[in-house]
């Protein structure tokens, strides 16, 4: 049993860990790597930023449905978790409000 809840306990750190991590990606790729790639003409920046991004974003999609799978969350969490992977701060309120 405690194996299960050892289990359980590290899928939540996962899906924390990587939803910060793809929200601050998504920040730096707004924020920085765009503005450098139109003002001073650094398209390598969005090129970078851009890639570690989508590969964090294609994980916390992953890792969140292993969430909604393992902890038999309701559909709506599973939908809001996607949406807020969509939004600039979207990560961060959800774990916020909706804690894993």
């Amino acid at each position: 049993m405690e194996n299960g809840t050892q289990q359980h306990s590290s899928l939540q750190k996962r899906f924390y860990w990587i939803g910060i991590a793809e929200g601050i990606s998504f920040l730096l790729l707004l924020g920085i790597a765009m503005p450098l790639k139109y003002l001073a003409n650094m398209p390598m920046a969005v090129s970078i930023v851009g890639m570690a991004h989508g590969v964090l974003f294609l994980a916390y999609l992953y890792v969140a449905y292993e969430c909604w799978q393992t902890f038999r969350w309701p559909f709506k969490k599973f939908f809001l978790a996607g949406i807020a992977s969509l939004l600039p701060f979207g990560p961060f309120w959800f774990h916020k409000r909706y804690a894993a």
